[in-house]
């Protein structure tokens, strides 16, 4: 398979991992340019990994030689890149969330349609060997049929470690736009779309103290709501509950348990690519381990944006799609929606639950 030509476009953190995969991983990848508002960050990056073009973005969407964007800029600026990198017509893999706006995540869709362009979106851990071994499970009947889910995200924030936290604290940040694609995303890909949300939601403290680098003990103010509690209907008829918090000081919950009329399913952390995967059935003294039948179960970042090049060349359909990521966009706004009308939220998106990956599979893409 010819491997797509890829440029990125944002050369903060996750730009090292998605690289390093791109280059050991994923070979139907080629990863041709990098490009940053900050020329000297693109170029360490470059040097780095050894590429070649180093650019400002506005420079990497001119070179006809990239035929996808990887889109890894902060969150407000996901849309506004994506849809110039379609514009440009370049195919786009964006990371979470597809963007911070209803209308800006359907602009996307709509510019991708009219132009031919594939779109896709993290989190592609649902992808990883965990998820994918979880989704098998219920498939294949383990826990009978799905009547229940709960979901669990709850910490501190992010300032403690992050020297510059701004970013979460304003639109689209938050613990639901943060870490809630990872868990709504993995309960979409396990049990199918969401069709109604209630929620409740509120702002505890107006500001945070960050607590590390060189701003340490500056305060950051708080625009959005911190913690987040929901209650959600599945198309299938199963009901979820979930709650993402920046608020909490310590807890034991469960990341995600999904229950069903013949057992329970503990399903590993959704930030992650591994397990562990635990099952209880009627009868079950306790609890056992279940083992991974998928490869992929390290850190595979990227796995979304290989699988969307294998789309692209073969003219399937890509797993992590930006219809899916626009689901789960509405699904977020949904929460704070019902929480300020005081009432349901009919989710009207919908999606397609993403195909699973072939069994016993370790390597994929070549």
């Amino acid at each position: 398979m010819e491997k797509v030509k890829t440029g990125i476009i944002g050369c903060g953190m996750i730009s090292e991992i998605y690289i390093k995969n791109t280059s050991s991983i994923y070979q139907n990848l080629e990863v041709v340019a990098v490009a940053d508002i900050d020329i000297e960050r693109a170029k360490a990056r470059a040097e780095q990994f050894n590429i070649s073009k180093a650019y400002l973005p506005e420079e990497l969407l001119a070179d006809d030689e990239v035929e996808m964007v990887i889109n890894l800029t902060i969150p407000v600026a996901h849309a506004p890149v994506t849809l110039k990198a379609l514009e440009a017509g370049k195919h786009v893999f964006v990371e979470k969330p597809l963007a911070i706006k209803r209308e800006e995540g359907l602009k996307i869709l709509e510019v991708a349609k009219e132009k031919g362009l594939y779109v896709g979106c993290a989190p592609d851990t649902f992808l990883g060997g965990g998820l994918q071994t979880c989704r098998k499970l219920i498939d294949d009947g383990w826990i009978g049929e799905p009547l229940g889910a709960t979901a669990f995200m709850l910490g501190s924030g992010p300032e403690g470690f992050h020297p510059n936290p701004d970013f979460f604290y304003v639109e689209g940040g938050g613990p639901m736009f943060d870490m809630g694609p990872y868990y709504l995303t993995a309960l979409v890909h396990l049990l199918g779309p969401i069709k109604r949300v209630t929620g409740s939601t509120k702002a505890t403290y107006s500001e945070r103290t960050i607590g590390s680098g060189p701003r340490k003990g500056q305060k950051v103010p708080v625009e959005i709501p911190t913690h987040i509690s929901g209650v959600f209907d599945f198309e299938s008829g199963a009901v979820g509950s979930i709650i993402t918090s920046f608020d909490v000081w310590g807890s034991q919950l469960p990341r995600i348990e999904i229950y069903g009329t013949n057992g329970t399913l503990i399903v590993p952390d959704p930030n992650t690519f591994g397990g562990p995967i635990y099952i209880k059935r009627p009868g079950d003294p306790d609890w056992s381990s279940v083992p991974l039948t998928y490869g992929f179960t390290e850190n595979s970042r990227g796995i979304g944006a290989a699988d969307m090049a294998n789309a692209i060349r073969t003219g399937g359909e890509n797993r992590a799609s930006g219809k899916l990521a626009f689901h789960v966009l509405d699904v977020m706004h949904a929460f704070q929606d019902s929480s300020e009308a005081g009432t349901h939220i009919t989710i009207t998106s919908g999606c397609e639950r993403p195909e699973p990956l072939p069994m016993n599979q370790y390597r994929l893409f070549e």
